[in-house]
């Protein structure tokens, strides 16, 4: 597998954040990690970033319930920029709603789904494993 360069955690819960960096760099896949606490800070710096066609990131790590933004809105604005074709991203939540996976399925940016807690084993296995596109 590939080792990418930029990956984005989106997700207003600190200890999730944590722990999801903890098992990216464990996972040993990506070089750096930008963090948003809310769908809306998150889009506002990713649209800007795409503007200056730097620092894309490869894949984002998506929670469902948050602030401001949840991530389905974010998802909904985020795919109506052109560049989000290539990006690829992982549903993480703690929801065991089946009505999120198949909400999730909808979208056809989202390759995984992971229920929290994140580890490096089940990183790796989505990353192996994804839907295709």
């Amino acid at each position: 597998m590939k080792k990418i360069d930029l990956a984005c955690i989106i997700d207003d819960d600190s200890i999730h954040v944590f722990g999801a960096k903890r098992a990216i760099s464990l996972a040993n896949f990506c070089n750096q990690v930008l963090v948003f606490n809310n769908g809306k800070d998150a889009f506002d710096r990713i649209s800007q970033i795409f503007a200056l066609g730097k620092g894309i990131p490869e894949l984002i790590l998506l929670d469902i319930n948050m602030p401001v933004w949840d991530g389905w809105d974010f998802l909904d604005e985020f795919l109506k920029l052109p560049e989000s074709n290539n990006v690829r991203i992982f549903i993480m939540t703690s929801s065991v709603d089946p009505v999120d996976r198949t909400k999730a399925q909808t979208y056809k940016q989202v390759s995984n789904f992971i229920i929290k807690p994140i580890t490096p084993e089940k990183l790796q296995v989505a990353l192996q494993s994804e839907s295709p596109r």
